[in-house]
């Protein structure tokens, strides 16, 4: 494996100093962005306990650009991911960002392609029909297992509610990426 390839280790001292270990010196949060920016991976661990601490950490960095203005998710898509803690799409959830930022790279490494290899990149540029078409299949497939207003079996009081708001919330995300890609498209 070569070395961008294993994640950069990142150990986090007891006065909460963070070290890099390739390079014995101290690094900043802010540093830690620019190796995630450049395509390196981190790894992020407590030198005393050996806790994994890199979800933390990166959760930290995203609320530091959001609170500085540099606003990338919107207040609606914010506000769905508090309710998908509390709702049973919080099995779902992970999966759908994932397969949508997974869809977004490809998206962006197409466009790339594109630019680099004809004057005008725009006139060969797949359309984004297609990662629609890929988003609805996806969520379509996702949907498969869930409970509709027309399933037989016994429900709880409660069921068919829940039921209900996944389908309000999953629209809404749909919604969201939709908007989310006629922005792109417009880039």
């Amino acid at each position: 494996m070569t070395d961008d390839a294993k994640p950069l280790l990142i150990k986090r001292y007891a006065s909460r100093r963070l070290y890099n270990t390739e390079t014995s010196d101290y690094v900043t949060l802010e540093d830690i962005a620019r190796f995630i920016r450049d395509g390196r991976e981190v790894q992020i661990v407590d030198l005393k306990t050996g806790d994994d601490l890199t979800r933390q950490y990166l959760l930290q960095i995203i609320a530091e650009h959001e609170s500085r203005g540099e606003s990338v998710l919107p207040v609606d898509v914010l506000t769905d991911l508090v309710r998908s803690y509390t709702t049973s799409a919080q099995s779902v959830v992970p999966q759908f960002l994932a397969a949508s930022f997974e869809m977004l790279r490809e998206g962006q490494s197409q466009l790339m392609e594109n630019f680099s290899s004809f004057p005008n990149p725009m006139a060969s540029m797949p359309g984004f029909d297609a990662l629609q078409r890929q988003q609805q299949a996806f969520l379509k497939s996702m949907m498969a297992g869930w409970p509709t207003s027309g399933s037989s079996g016994p429900e709880e009081e409660g069921d068919s509610t829940a039921a209900s708001k996944d389908r309000e919330d999953l629209a809404t995300i749909k919604k969201q990426l939709a908007e989310l890609q006629t922005k792109l498209s417009k880039l």
